[in-house]
């Protein structure tokens, strides 16, 4: 009797693993137009492990490939996941059902031990309540007045030193890492009201700067894992990478606490002295967050987010910039023009907010380059709730749905032919006339600031600081690769520039005075 039920209980199971087998082969072969070859159990992981170190290229081919530009990813140890790059679904995802598709709990997990609770890595009200403080404060005029005199001390009186050096000792350096260096101690001062002097070579390396490095490829490398189990082990264990992210983030926390001490502190006394709390702090983002009443630990985290945020993207759109207008010198001229005109057109050739909303060839380079090499290269978000994409594409609930920016620059239904060709002109309503109107892209084909309700607060901010910069040093430096090498595009959290970008740097010989001069011999 007992073997009959024994025998019996196997035969259901068997029978369970049959019809599971039966229906991942169904959908696999449903999958198979639209994603990579998939097997029973182990999915696509083969294919996905073989293609490992060229993510990127190989989702980019299979949305190419696709009729509808989105694929669905099944492997052994990760969830479904569907990859589009089509803008009538990233509409969907981002702002037509919006509530269905937060971050989820697997994206905050991967980030939580760095960014905690700030608003990039929370959803529901507590990121609402959030957006609504931090809008608030990113809109104030003063905020942009602080912005805008922190860029112009720290590009004349930290920047264009270390530029002229090396233009004059005919040295090299790496680009992407000045940038960052440079973006660092801007974001840090507007964020916290923190000198960082990362710029400055005499001192050592800011263990701030290094602690979120370390921080970030950590993040990123749990992100990409073939197998996520294997990364939490290590974190439970304490071991390896793992360990290192935590001490790292213990710095980043002991720096950012003892910043917040220090200031709360400093406007506590200005209080006691007579004068309001918030004078003995200043117009960066901690003080207006004490101002407000934050807690300690939301402060913390907040600020957290905009550090890596602001850094990162800021410096890697630049770099990815200054190596196109090295391809392109015609464009980088023409670019060079724009800006000595604006400049000689200014108060005191000094470029401002209203200036630089002048500039418009630099905006549209700045978009084109962002296009091809965006400064996110994907996002993901988790369904909430079983759904239907606009192209079709079921959505099961606790599916993992990715809007793929990188791959989206290079769709040929969204761009044309020339989709893989760097042409700013394409921004303009009026292609020849490249000081015209710029075309009003949808945010659901260029999603580099993301959209809808989620989509980015600072991106004035950073689109201000990344013309300032670039413009500033157009007009002083050529920068010019130091090798031929071509760049690999690497995504971590945010892209970088595999291996850097090494240039020299030599003095422009036709500043903005020079070029009014003979501008003035001609008329």
């Amino acid at each position: 009797m007992e073997l009959n039920i024994l025998t019996l209980i196997t035969s259901i199971a068997l029978l369970c693993i049959l019809c599971s087998l039966i229906q991942q082969w169904r959908q696999c072969y449903r999958s198979s137009s639209s994603g990579p070859r998939c097997y029973p159990v182990v999915g696509c992981l083969v294919s996905f492990h073989k293609n490992r170190r060229r993510l990127l290229e190989w989702y980019t081919e299979l949305l190419a490939n696709s009729p509808t530009n989105t694929i669905e990813i099944s492997r052994l140890g990760a969830r479904r996941t569907i990859v589009t790059a089509n803008a009538n679904n990233v509409e969907h995802i981002l702002r037509t059902n919006f509530g269905n598709y937060p971050k989820g709990r697997p994206f905050t997990e991967i980030l939580g031990d760095f960014l905690g609770a700030g608003i990039f890595n929370v959803d529901g009200e507590r990121w609402r309540m959030q957006r609504k403080l931090v809008s608030h404060e990113f809109s104030a005029n003063s905020m942009r007045e602080y912005t805008m005199s922190t860029l112009r001390e720290e590009v004349k009186g930290k920047l264009f030193p270390i530029l002229e050096s090396l233009a004059r000792e005919k040295r090299t350096i790496d680009m992407q890492d000045l940038l960052k260096r440079f973006a660092f101690d801007v974001v840090c001062k507007v964020s916290l009201g923190v000198e960082q002097h990362s710029l400055d070579g005499s001192l050592p390396t800011c263990p701030l700067a290094d602690a979120f490095d370390i921080s970030s490829e950590v993040c990123a490398r749990r992100g990409a894992a073939s197998v996520s189990f294997l990364w939490k082990v290590k974190r439970w264990l304490v071991v390896g990478s793992e360990k290192k992210l935590r001490d790292a983030v213990q710095v980043i926390h002991r720096h950012v606490d003892e910043a917040v001490e220090g200031k709360v502190k400093k406007m506590q006394m200005s209080e006691k002295e007579g004068g309001c709390s918030c004078s003995g702090g200043g117009y960066d983002m901690l003080s207006r967050m004490i101002s407000a009443g934050y807690d300690r630990k939301s402060m913390r985290d907040m600020v957290i987010s905009f550090i890596m945020a602001g850094r990162d993207t800021t410096s890697a759109a630049m770099t990815w910039l200054f190596w196109l207008l090295s391809q392109n010198p015609n464009i980088e001229e023409e670019v060079v023009k724009e800006g000595t005109w604006v400049l000689s057109d200014s108060n005191n050739n000094e470029l401002g907010y209203d200036s630089l909303k002048e500039l418009s060839l630099l905006k549209a380079v700045l978009y084109e380059s962002m296009r091809l090499y965006p400064p996110v290269a994907w996002d993901s978000k988790h369904a909430v709730r079983d759904d239907v994409l606009p192209d079709g594409t079921f959505v099961k609930s606790g599916n993992r749905v990715t809007y793929f920016q990188y791959g989206m620059g290079r769709m040929e239904t969204l761009w044309g032919k020339d989709r893989l060709e760097f042409k700013p002109e394409r921004w303009f309503l009026d292609q020849l006339n490249k000081k015209g109107e710029l075309r009003k892209i949808c945010p659901y084909k260029f999603p580099v600031f993301q959209a809808g309700p989620r989509d980015c607060i600072g991106k004035e901010m950073a689109m201000i600081q990344m013309q300032y910069v670039v413009a500033s040093i157009l007009n002083r430096f050529v920068i010019r690769p130091a090798d031929n090498r071509r760049p690999v595009f690497v995504p971590f959290l945010t892209a970088q520039m595999a291996y850097g970008f090494q240039v020299r740097v030599e003095e422009r010989r036709i500043s903005c005075d020079n070029v009014m001069e003979e501008n003035s011999v001609d008329v």
